[in-house]
C-alpha cells in the first residue's frame, strides 16, 4: 500500500462507514473539531451513538494536532427520544 492510500479502507465509523481517510482529509483542510466534523460525515450520528468512533476520531484529531487526547472536548450528546404514536400528536388517542 502506497502512503496516500494510508487510512483509505480503515473503517473508523461502522455504523456510517467514514474512513480515516474521510476523517485525516477534513483535518488537514483545518477542521479540528469534533463538533463540525460529526456534523460533515455524521460519525456518532449510527446506532451506536459515537461508542466506538468517537474515541478513534479524538485520537486521529490528537495525533494530527499535537493535542492531548483530554484537551479535546468530546461532542454533545443527545440522548434519543421515544416513538409518539401520530394519533397522539393530533390529539386522537392519549399516550400512555
Amino acid at each position: 500500500m502506497e502512503m496516500n492510500d494510508a487510512g483509505e479502507n480503515i473503517i473508523i465509523c461502522r455504523c456510517n462507514d467514514v474512513t480515516q481517510k474521510e476523517i485525516e482529509e477534513l483535518i488537514d483542510q483545518g477542521i479540528t473539531d469534533i463538533e463540525e466534523i460529526k456534523r460533515l460525515l455524521r460519525i456518532g450520528m449510527g446506532p451506536c451513538q459515537g461508542r466506538t468512533c468517537i474515541p478513534l476520531v479524538i485520537g486521529i484529531i490528537a495525533r494530527k494536532t499535537g493535542k492531548r487526547s483530554d484537551e479535546i472536548p468530546v461532542p454533545a450528546t443527545r440522548i434519543p427520544t421515544r416513538p409518539v404514536p401520530m394519533g397522539v400528536l393530533v390529539g386522537d388517542c392519549d399516550e400512555e
